[in-house]
């Protein structure tokens, strides 16, 4: 098994939380993506869309974080991501897609970049840009959890599942471009919770064998 990740990005946070969780160790091979190594023959060759993460198995490539550690959680069953409970799992899902599917696509690098270069906005107002979208999803997130705080630590519960391994890389991405996140109250109860387990502390990017100041 094989991981091409980025220290940086949060999709591969993300799996990274996942194969910690569930005690997997892939190979792992750095893809850096400012220096635009994602568009490389060679990487491009196992994954046509030139993003990270993608694990190699079994001879096969899974692209995008969420397929990726929904396959996890499907192989590996325990401890268990998605609940088993169909409504649930639903409700885990959608607080996740959320974040994969709303927040982070248009915050994503090769979308910043775009707006430098062709479009011409300068540092400070792509900046001002991840922000904005950051603190309006963050908002209905906010209130989804405080909806469901009666039921644990956790956004669902007192076991991290998927919304967690989502939550804990987007709130580290907010404050990167500046986002005071403090101001959801509940989501970063929640973050100080999981940054206490290992898996949770031991993802974050500073940590990673390709990190850098």
């Amino acid at each position: 098994m094989i991981f091409h990740g980025y220290f940086r990005s949060s999709a591969a946070w993300r799996c990274r939380i996942a194969f910690a969780l569930k005690g997997v160790t892939p190979e792992f091979v750095p893809v850096h993506l400012r220096k635009g190594e994602q568009r490389g023959e060679g990487y491009v060759s196992k994954n046509p869309q030139a993003l990270v993460p993608a694990l190699e198995v079994e001879g096969r490539v899974i692209a995008q974080s969420l397929a990726i550690i929904e396959w996890l959680d499907e192989t590996v069953r325990e401890p268990a991501l998605l609940p088993a409970d169909p409504l649930d799992r639903a409700e885990v899902r959608a607080f996740s897609y959320a974040i994969a599917c709303d927040i982070h696509p248009i915050n994503n690098l090769r979308v910043l970049n775009y707006l430098k270069n062709p479009l011409g906005h300068s540092q400070d107002e792509v900046d001002a840009w991840v922000r904005h979208w950051c603190e309006t999803g963050l908002s209905g997130l906010e209130e989804v959890a405080r909806r469901n705080a009666h039921r644990g630590r956790y956004v669902f519960g007192d076991a991290p599942s998927l919304a967690d391994v989502c939550l804990a890389p987007q709130m580290g991405g907010a404050r990167r471009f500046g986002s005071d996140t403090t101001k959801f109250a509940r989501l970063s109860e929640i973050e100080a919770a999981l940054n206490a387990l290992p898996a949770f502390a031991d993802a974050v990017p500073g940590k990673q064998p390709d990190a850098e100041p």
